[in-house]
Formats: structure tokens, sequence, C-alpha cells
């Protein structure tokens, strides 16, 4: 697949048009047993298959601890705001919801992942309101499948040009 990297700000208007279009892919990060055990604790979600290295070298079908489905998925945040995508008016983005999330494959502790997002659509919701609905694949590294799909829903609002500027 090819990397898409956004280099120069989106209008609202550019960003409209280009439905069904890739809009970027982040950088690797890496997932280590100390993020893990970071969101275990942040939580309250100590469940061995993710913070119990020992047990989960004897039980787990994996044979190592897997990071959390919901750390993988608030994950795509940060890498998003990465990519830089928000056009180049933007007062204020605002994340509105996710659709049809599906954790696919584990993310190994240790694994490198990555965001790639597609736009679905952008709607209008009123003067320079827009609800932007993206798909966003996480992928793992060397996998074929992807640890995660989610359709995410970002409310974006254009900043209004004053009056008298």
């Amino acid at each position: 697949m090819t990397e898409t990297r956004r280099r120069t700000p989106l209008t609202f208007e550019q960003l409209r048009m280009m439905s069904g279009q890739e809009l970027g892919v982040s950088d690797w990060t890496t997932v280590d047993q100390l993020r893990i055990d970071q969101f275990a604790e942040c939580t309250g979600d100590h469940q061995w298959i993710h913070v119990d290295p020992e047990r989960a070298k004897r039980q787990s079908p994996f044979r190592t601890t897997i990071a959390h489905g919901y750390l993988t998925l608030s994950i795509t945040g940060a890498l998003a705001l990465e990519m830089d995508i928000a056009p180049e008016n933007t007062q204020a983005a605002f994340n509105y919801g996710f659709d049809k999330v599906r954790f696919l494959a584990p993310v190994k502790a240790g694994a490198r992942i990555r965001l790639r997002i597609t736009l679905l659509s952008m709607e209008d919701r009123g003067p320079g309101q827009y609800l932007m609905k993206a798909a966003n694949i996480v992928e793992i590294e060397g996998e074929h499948t992807p640890a995660l799909t989610a359709e995410t829903l970002v409310m974006m609002y254009e900043r209004r040009k004053r009056a008298g500027a």
C-alpha cells in the first residue's frame, strides 16, 4: 500500500471532495509492557492476559501478554493527530463517537502498530459544522490481520471570519 502523508493543509471544501480517499498513515508506535501496565493501572483492568508476562507465557495461546483492546482503540486518537488531516481553518474538532469497532487480532506486548485512515464522508451539520466519518485500520507490523477496524466520527467546527476582518 502507498504511504500517504499530508504536507499542505486541506480546506474544508477540499476535504469534502475526498470521500473514499486515504487521508494518511501514521508512523509506527510500539505497544510495550510498560504502556500496557500503565493502561491497566489507569482503568483498573488488571486481567492477567495483559499484565502477567510469566503466566501469559505459560497459559496464553499467544505465549505473551497482549494489549487491552481499548488501549489499542485509544491510541488511534494520538496517531490520527500525528497525521495533521484537519482542514487548515479548523477552530475545533471533537470525538463524536465510533461505529463498527471490531477487534480482529491481538497486539502482543512489544509489537508496533500504525493507523491508516480513509475518509468515508463529510456531512454538513449547520453553518461551519461538519461531521467527518472515517474508516480506521490499526495495522500490526509483520501481521496480515489488522488489530482493529473502526469508523470514527469527528465533529469539526470551521473558524468563522470576523466581521470587518
